[in-house]
């Protein structure tokens, strides 16, 4: 089981802040993530729909869409970070 913690405007489209899943065969990265999330329905679609822009961390650590989540207790999922 692994949880995934939504923030911002991922959360606000998903809606729900958080959920523990367990993740499907073949879904060993964070492209793959993403890419399994986006089939789950129009929310994860309509938030995910541009998922090169998310910001993702492992366990609290950031982390590339390559990256292999296996192991992960923890995944988060951010909109692009904006300064100010």
């Amino acid at each position: 089981m692994t949880k995934l913690i939504y923030f911002a405007w991922v959360r606000e489209r998903i809606g729900k802040a958080d959920e523990d899943v367990d993740l499907p065969h073949g879904v060993d990265t964070v492209a793959d993530l993403l890419r399994w999330l986006k089939s789950r329905g129009e929310e994860y679609d309509h938030a995910l729909q541009h998922p090169d822009v998310i910001r993702v961390a492992i366990n609290q650590e950031h982390v590339e869409h390559g990256e292999k989540i296996s192991g992960a207790r923890e995944i988060a999922l951010f909109p692009p970070m904006t300064g100010g």
